[in-house]
């Protein structure tokens, strides 16, 4: 008997230990920075045409166990928030220095800098998103002031332009109604969503200037 619960004693702790761990590793994942650096594209893929990418993460309090499962299982449960120029009805509007248009079906992107890079406030994002089994189309708009900042060069010897982006969401509201979302989103009466900014960021490589 006293055999038994020995074994049963090494057992529980042992599968204790390994729980700790799994969960230590989450949380080290979950706390490294994510890297904003653009991806670098080669001459090849340049050649290939003008490419972009656009990313939304959620804020830690609207993501499972708080954030701290890694990147790829929390998109397998909350699904992706992210279009580029492969995505169905991807289009490049308005691009200079200062000025960023990218869209896609149900996706509109505008970003808008001063001289300095540093986010202005008609910059605004439209997208889908599901929240609470409901499918909602948002907008969202940087907080005043503004965080973030749009990086666009021109290619030497080249007009076409690179760059990067990150953009924190602090507003948003109901495309379709103009009103935040509150209760009719899972949340607390007079509470809008998110209860934390969105965190949007992203790249681009090979966009031509002008309007398109």
């Amino acid at each position: 008997m006293k055999k038994s619960i020995k074994t049963s004693l090494i057992i529980f702790a042992t599968a204790l230990l390994v729980f700790v761990v799994c969960v230590v590793c989450l949380v080290w994942i979950a706390s490294r920075p994510e890297s904003d650096e653009p991806v670098v594209v080669s001459a090849s893929d340049a050649s290939q045409g003008p490419t972009f990418e656009v990313n939304i993460q959620r804020p830690r309090s609207d993501r499972p166990f708080f954030g701290i499962l890694p990147t790829r299982l929390e998109a397998k449960l909350l699904g992706e928030l992210r279009f580029n120029n492969a995505s169905r009805g991807a289009k490049i509007g308005t691009v200079a220095p200062d000025h960023l248009e990218l869209s896609a079906d149900g996706w509109d992107l505008l970003i808008e800098s001063d001289s300095e890079g540093r986010i202005a406030a008609a910059t605004r994002l439209v997208f889908p998103i599901e929240i609470a089994e409901r499918q909602y189309s948002l907008r969202c708009h940087p907080a005043d002031p503004a965080k973030g900042y749009l990086h666009a060069t021109t290619l030497p010897g080249s007009d076409v332009i690179d760059g990067r982006f990150l953009v924190e969401l602090a507003k948003c509201e109901n495309a379709a109604t103009g009103k935040i979302l509150d209760t009719e989103a899972g949340g607390n009466p007079g509470q809008a969503w998110p209860s934390s900014p969105l965190t949007l960021r992203g790249n681009f490589q090979g966009l031509p200037p002008g309007r398109r």
